[in-house]
């Protein structure tokens, strides 16, 4: 009986996955229960496949690998890894040793204790980052709180473990563009929430570029949310009432006070006010009409080149 699966996404991280799978041999050796490792080999370009065949043939541990055959991004890397996990259990974690392996085993301490939590997630109460970029990530829960009726815990991480029944909740959304996050606060589940310390990486630097996390933000945002479309629509109904209200002063004034009608820098303006008002509209509506589409395609969440096994199943 397999009591946790350990789902790591590996994204160009040949200079981790050795001492990840070291620490984690370290702290589960004698946990007393089955654990499996699924590493995600989500495209890489660099010799992390090669690293995870090598520790598949030569540890004694439970490894499967899931190899794309390109890059499909971290959320599939989870999707596929839950999906193939057998675990009651469901831990996900980082490969680069900022989350610390070690804090599993309390995770998995509190859900045994407490039949009521079906997950428990870890939070920074400080974080690290530079503070603008703190900034930006504050401001964006509060304004994803503000316009959904979701709760997102403020600095939490994907780091977190979670039973068997939450598994098959999120497997059971199919969307082809997925904000983890956003998941998690909606399928509902009971989630114990644990401070938790993120450590350096031990080599390599953070795939997540600033623009990168701000386009994953909006992704976010409009994808449990349709606020924007009626923010547009609120914004359009406000011009029209203002435009008809100058529309009759200008009038007014025209026929009854012969004053000169403001000109070219007046038209200038509102022509520039007003066009970008319709491309900021265009563009949100864009925005949910290409979600749609792409959904509407159909196409699989992620293809596996390869899927290998424990070496007891080869």
């Amino acid at each position: 009986m397999m009591k946790l699966s350990l789902i790591v996404p590996c994204y160009n991280e040949e200079g981790n996955i050795k001492r990840f799978h070291s620490d984690v041999k370290k702290v589960f050796t004698d946990a007393g229960f089955n654990f499996e490792i699924i590493f995600i080999n989500d495209g890489s370009s660099d010799d992390t496949l090669k690293n995870l065949k090598y520790l598949h043939s030569e540890s004694d541990l439970n490894i499967k690998i899931i190899d794309f055959s390109r890059n499909f991004g971290k959320e599939s890397a989870i999707y596929a890894g839950i999906k193939e996990s057998e675990g009651d259990y469901i831990c996900l974690i980082d490969s680069d040793l900022q989350h610390d392996p070690a804090l599993v085993l309390e995770m998995i301490k509190t859900l045994d204790e407490n039949q009521d939590y079906d997950c428990v997630a870890t939070y920074q109460e400080k974080r690290k980052e530079d503070k603008l970029l703190v900034f930006f990530k504050n401001s964006f829960y509060k304004i994803i709180n503000s316009l959904t009726h979701l709760n997102f815990v403020n600095g939490a991480s994907d780091f977190r473990t979670f039973r068997r029944s939450m598994a098959d909740a999120i497997l059971s959304m199919g969307e082809y563009q997925r904000f983890t996050k956003g998941i998690f606060a909606w399928i509902g589940f009971n989630t114990h929430y644990i401070p938790y310390q993120v450590n350096e990486r031990f080599t390599g630097k953070s795939k997540w570029s600033f623009f990168k996390l701000l386009f994953y933000a909006l992704d976010g945002i409009t994808s449990f949310t349709t606020l924007p479309l009626q923010v547009s629509t609120i914004i359009g109904l406000i011009s029209t009432i203002f435009s008809s209200l100058y529309l009759i002063v200008v009038v007014i004034q025209k026929l009854f006070f012969s004053i000169n009608i403001p000109g070219y820098a007046t038209i200038v303006v509102l022509i520039l006010f007003l066009g970008s008002l319709q491309l900021l509209a265009l563009g949100t509506i864009g925005k949910y009409l290409a979600k749609t589409y792409i959904q509407g395609k159909n196409r699989p969440i992620y293809i596996a080149k390869e899927i290998i096994g424990y070496k007891t199943d080869q």
